[in-house]
């Protein structure tokens, strides 16, 4: 926990103030699952324009390839922006913050859709990147607080699977949307399952303090922790190796002449996704360490039959599922380390996790275009190979800090 949970006093607005035994407390699921669909929302204005590209760029009158620079801008919003707004914010009420996140997705998805010029569809996205750093520092945590510190893991498992249902349903269901309809009717849907959210977070999810003005830190101070250096390179470096994939998943089964089969493959990625985070979730607070170790080995081991074997449609599938069984955990596996890494520090160690994570997403698309360039698409199976090596050397090296043998052992 950090240190706003550990000290801040007793508030009586503060739904579970006054329960002493926290093993009695269960998960309040309507609320988790209200922070999943934020998740969802999230993850899915990040990625609905990979599937709509063609028709967004005919009506904005530029490019797919400019018009793709719709997901790097999001990206880049969130990466500069997440770090300095978690720490102007950090005295704000926890559920004032989330509200106001969730807003900002409103009206950029509203401008979205209304746009008809580049220029300001790009702002648009920026400010959606914007709201997705503030909402990314602070979801881990709300679940977190949430819970008891036996059940944290899971309540953080629950509020992520928003990751890989945005991923495998939500991006094929906005696409089949765009083109029997019109993009924008995409975007649109977007705004109406937003303002749904907003009164979802304000009749049912419970409201927490923020950080009182003598408990805010400066993030270097985390960077000093034991522990959180290790799993912000291994969340760096094992999220740039995914989308690097991911990002051009189309264009790699297009070389397999399996295009026609993308919707079904990513269907596939995102039910061992959910299966995944099921794990996950029941394992973390006793196997963090060995679940991160098994989630680096999976995805190698899939980017290694895609490598070699990948001739093979039944092989690509099997390497697909490894992939997804490997994916769908490791965002509450990453936040959940680094949290615990962080201590006290942990709402600044959090930032900076998303901050790098949206680095690595940004980082992806440019380092996959300039590998498809130069080296074509059947290069992206071995470039994750190349960057899981350091990433398993790492978890492996952090035995002590970042990625202990037992949680709390260290903290």
């Amino acid at each position: 926990m950090s240190i706003s949970e550990k000290q801040t006093p007793v508030d009586p607005r503060d739904p579970h103030a006054g329960i002493k035994n926290q093993s009695d407390r269960k998960l309040p699921m309507l609320a988790l699952l209200a922070l999943a669909t934020a998740v969802f929302i999230t993850s899915l204005t990040e990625t609905l324009p990979a599937g709509l590209l063609p028709a967004m760029s005919a009506d904005l009158r530029v490019s797919e390839s400019a018009t793709g620079q719709t997901i790097t801008i999001y990206a880049i919003g969130t990466a500069l922006t997440a770090i300095p707004l978690t720490a102007a914010t950090a005295a704000w009420r926890r559920k004032r913050l989330l509200l106001a996140s969730m807003a900002g997705f409103a009206v950029a998805n509203t401008v979205t859709a209304l746009s008809g010029t580049y220029s300001v569809t790009m702002v648009a996205r920026f400010v959606a990147g914007v709201a997705a750093g503030l909402a990314w520092a602070l979801l881990a945590g709300y679940a977190r607080r949430m819970a008891p510190a036996h059940l944290q893991g899971k309540a953080i498992a629950i509020a992520m699977a928003g990751i890989p249902v945005a991923l495998s349903l939500g991006v094929p269901a906005g696409t089949f949307l765009g083109k029997a309809v019109n993009w924008q009717v995409a975007f649109l849907v977007m705004t109406g399952l937003t303002v749904l959210l907003l009164g979802w977070i304000g009749a049912l999810v419970p409201d927490y303090p923020g950080q009182r003005q003598s408990e805010k830190t400066p993030m270097a101070a985390a960077l000093k922790v034991p522990g959180v250096t290790p799993v912000l390179f291994v969340t760096l470096v094992f999220v740039l190796a995914h989308t690097i994939l991911y990002t051009f998943i189309s264009t790699f089964l297009d070389e397999l002449g399996m295009g026609s089969s993308t919707d079904l493959v990513l269907l596939v990625f995102g039910a061992a996704s959910l299966v995944s985070i099921w794990v996950v979730g029941a394992q973390i607070n006793r196997r963090l360490r060995a679940l991160m170790i098994a989630s680096t080995l999976l995805i190698a081991v899939g980017a290694a039959v895609l490598a070699v074997l990948s001739d093979s449609t039944a092989m690509v599938y099997v390497a697909v599922t490894l992939w997804g069984l490997g994916w769908g955990g490791a965002p509450t596996l990453l936040q959940t380390a680094v949290g615990d890494a962080g201590g006290e520090y942990a709402d600044a160690a959090q930032a900076m996790l998303v901050t790098l994570w949206n680095v690595a997403m940004a980082g992806g698309g440019i380092v996959g275009g300039i590998l498809l360039n130069l080296l074509g698409s059947t290069s992206f199976p071995w470039s994750i190979l190349v960057l899981l090596a350091p990433v398993l050397i790492v978890v492996l090296a952090a035995r002590a800090h970042g990625f202990p043998a037992e949680r709390g052992s260290t903290s």
